[in-house]
């Protein structure tokens, strides 16, 4: 299923779902017994407020995350550390906000009680999902590029949801099948094999072409129950990308996503608005100190100006906190890497940590720049991308962000493959773009300056 345009299994809505009852009535239980006589409707405010965090520190220590599929002592060790985040950051919290404060002792035995509880249940979880009811057995008609890769993405998940029981098609193509899963026949084959192995869902790949297709046995197939994909949509939920290689302009036209409309260009803009002032209302003394630290460490220029490309195409003047040596480019534009010896040590710390990236608050009210979408890149890495992949430019269809999807989702990109590799998060971005789908990439990001991960 989809919330908030991110698709998210059953699965993992029902770990989610049920570990909800179970932090709410640990706590409501617990401070009922600790605090009787607390007045109903301040006990709802203070456990909506303390479950809430405990659910986004267990979220921000991927608990939800089942295609990691981790070992039942990772569950535990993620368990306990999301536990221990929510009592350092209830306990700071009620610091600096007393009148929201729920007793210290109550707030420790709630922990402990929700943390046993909570575990209990993913033992139950674990047992349930391994059960052959609960296990989706997934049919690939078709040997060809794009449903090898959703083939590929479903195995290398190792995710309890799913067994794929290999293909039908053509023999040509499968030898070259990293992951080693039969070819159980030809199309034709597609109802017997439904029923021999149990089939829930097929995800087709085949060619265009109304001969190639076997629509009669799909029609069957689908009318007996069994769900049926078509590989490029798999592809998509699977991974939050865009399969480039299967991607034509003709779906792009008729796809009802791929409308970057006004209504939602003037909501977006009246968030950038709202919240760019007041981030630069909130964030000065932060301007201050990282100008100060910039400046005692490497001296002038403060900030870094450079050219940038933004929506349709426009050139506009980026801003950054300047994090590498002034001779930097010395010999030409070139790609940024991860380890950049060009950085200095107090520029390392502000990428890290993302204080570089202040200034552009200020592309954001100018209305350069959104909080969220596909990184500005430079004209001369534009136009080599471009060379390399027809739908480059498609990018270019939203204002460009100071995160984004690609941001928290994959790794620094410091060469023209890694570039297209974003491309593929970009375009979802695009194809998917909503405030809501904004708010969680926000969330994202700040889990990735806490855990130092993804790309910069």
């Amino acid at each position: 299923m989809q919330v908030f345009e991110r698709y998210v299994s059953p699965h993992e809505c029902l770990a989610f779902a049920f570990e909800v009852l179970l932090i709410s009535g640990s706590l409501v239980v617990v401070f009922l017994l600790q605090e009787p006589n607390a007045g109903s409707l301040a006990l709802v405010g203070k456990v909506l407020l303390a479950g809430g965090l405990c659910q986004l520190s267990l979220y921000y220590h991927d608990f939800y995350d089942l295609r990691l599929a981790p070992s039942l002592r990772d569950q535990l060790l993620r368990l306990i550390q999301a536990a221990g985040a929510s009592c350092v950051v209830l306990g700071l919290l009620y610091l600096l906000v007393p009148a929201v404060a729920l007793q210290s002792r109550a707030v420790l035995v709630a922990l402990t009680v929700l943390t046993f509880a909570v575990f209990c249940w993913r033992l139950l979880f674990n047992h349930l999902m391994r059960t052959s009811p609960l296990v989706e057995n997934i049919l690939v008609v078709g040997t060809g590029s794009a449903p090898r890769a959703v083939a590929h993405e479903l195995v290398s998940r190792h995710s309890w949801s799913h067994k794929v029981v290999g293909f039908v098609g053509d023999v040509a193509g499968i030898e070259d099948d990293p992951d080693r899963l039969p070819l159980l026949g030809g199309v034709r084959d597609i109802l017997p094999i439904v029923a021999s192995e149990h089939i829930h869902r097929i995800v087709v790949g085949l060619p265009d072409g109304r001969m190639r297709l076997p629509v009669r046995q799909l029609v069957d197939a689908k009318l007996s129950g069994v769900a049926v994909e078509d590989a490029s949509a798999a592809y998509e939920r699977l991974t939050g990308q865009l399969l480039l290689e299967d991607l034509k302009l003709s779906q792009m036209v008729f796809a009802e996503r791929f409308n970057v409309s006004r209504r939602r260009r003037l909501v977006k803009r009246a968030w950038d608005l709202t919240f760019s002032t007041i981030g630069l209302v909130l964030a000065a003394p932060l301007f201050a100190l990282t100008a100060l630290a910039v400046w005692a460490a490497s001296g002038r220029p403060v900030l870094y100006r450079q050219e940038r490309v933004g929506q349709n195409g426009r050139m506009f003047a980026l801003y950054k906190f300047r994090s590498m040596r002034r001779d930097a480019e010395t010999n030409g534009p070139v790609w940024a890497s991860a380890q950049d010896s060009r950085v200095t040590p107090i520029g390392r710390f502000i990428r890290m940590t993302r204080l570089d990236e202040l200034p552009q608050l200020w592309n954001v009210l100018k209305g350069d720049m959104s909080f969220v979408g596909p990184r500005p890149e430079r004209p001369v890495f534009v136009n080599a991308l471009a060379r390399e992949n027809a739908f480059y430019h498609l990018r270019h269809a939203v204002k460009p962000g100071i995160t984004g999807w690609a941001q928290v989702r994959y790794r620094y990109a410091d060469s023209v493959e890694s570039a297209l590799e974003k491309l593929r998060y970009d375009l979802y971005y695009v194809k998917h773009l909503s405030v809501a789908f904004d708010l969680t990439i926000v969330v994202d990001t700040v889990k990735t300056i806490l855990f130092r991960m993804g790309s910069h």
